[in-house]
């Protein structure tokens, strides 16, 4: 693994607004450009109280304007929520803005609740036309001549690199039949990961767009001075999580050193279990955590993640992830 990169939901904490976690989306980005980050990728959410990024290709356009040379792009765009033809556009408009700059990750999920997903989607068909929106996406993006009956513009001949992302077996088999980079959502449901890389890198067929299988796998992190203060600062996460996951969403929580006592045993083990692959603790800590998954999965690339109530502490813990994932990097190539 030489590459690594920063996945931002833009959370917004209780007692800020939504402004406020857009423009710390920004700080960070500026930040994580500065530590060496390959890629930052924004997510799709909707109906999430404590999440700004819903309208993912305008964030995304404001983060690329705030920086200069990292990749900026969607981790992901939930393509059943949008004709192709849409997302074609905005991307194509996106790359010819920010040109070599622009990443789509693509995902099959809704990014909401059921509710939500019927007030965004264009249909509810039962029928699962995901494969097929997915190559109708990547044709915009081609070259095509004047007399293509329907094109994107901009958008025709930008070639925006497309992921295929996923949490279950369904996107690696789908990725290895396209040919296309994949990324599997490790930072929130590890369950599957080892299955779905073997899967991808076995049944890879190679494409005009990528030759070789390639894997980004994602991680939380959680990294400050010491264990403790780690610890202290992630429960803001576990808090917002254990909500989500028993039907209460809300904004990212202030941290508690008694985490334990604000979420039912039953729902901390179902949240640990689901975060479980990431790493928390000081910077010795998380090179050991880190370097075990590289080491265990392999991955081309390593996407972290985290949200920490604090904006600057959140900043010092990609720091030093950064830091730690420099040097891991730098040891494989020597190696």
């Amino acid at each position: 693994m030489q590459k690594f990169s920063l996945l931002d939901l833009s959370p917004i904490p209780e007692g800020k607004t939504a402004a406020d976690a857009l423009a710390a989306t920004v700080d960070l980005a500026r930040a994580a450009e500065r530590f060496g980050y390959h890629r930052y990728w924004l997510a799709e959410h909707h109906n999430m109280p404590g999440i700004a990024s819903a309208a993912t290709a305008v964030v995304i356009g404001h983060v690329a304007s705030a920086t200069s040379t990292m990749r900026i792009g969607a981790g992901g765009i939930m393509l059943p929520n949008h004709a192709p033809l849409v997302i074609a556009e905005q991307f194509g408009t996106l790359a010819t803005l920010y040109p070599g700059r622009i990443d789509l990750g693509l995902g099959r999920a809704p990014g909401t609740d059921m509710a939500t997903a019927r007030a965004l989607r264009r249909h509810m068909a039962p029928e699962d036309s995901f494969p097929q929106d997915v190559q109708e996406l990547i044709g915009y993006f081609d070259d095509s001549s004047d007399d293509t009956p329907v094109r994107a513009i901009p958008g025709a001949g930008t070639r925006v690199p497309v992921w295929i992302l996923g949490s279950s077996l369904y996107g690696a088999q789908l990725a290895a039949w396209l040919g296309l980079p994949y990324a599997f959502a490790s930072h929130f449901a590890p369950a599957m990961l080892e299955q779905a890389l073997s899967i991808y890198r076995s049944t890879f067929q190679p494409s005009a767009r990528l030759k070789d299988p390639y894997v980004m796998m994602a991680a939380g992190v959680c990294a400050a001075q010491t264990d403790a203060e780690a610890a202290f600062l992630r429960s803001s996460q576990l808090l917002a999580f254990a909500r989500l996951r028993t039907g209460r969403p809300g904004k990212l929580p202030l941290p508690t050193h008694h985490v334990d006592d604000e979420i039912p045993a039953p729902v901390m083990a179902s949240v640990e279990q689901a975060l479980s692959c990431s790493a928390t603790g000081s910077a010795a800590t998380v090179r050991d955590r880190l370097g075990a998954l590289i080491d265990s999965f392999q991955p081309d690339e390593l996407i972290v993640t985290g949200m920490i109530h604090d904006p600057a502490a959140r900043i010092r813990s990609f720091e030093i992830a950064a830091e730690v994932l420099a040097d891991l990097s730098e040891n494989a190539v020597a190696a």
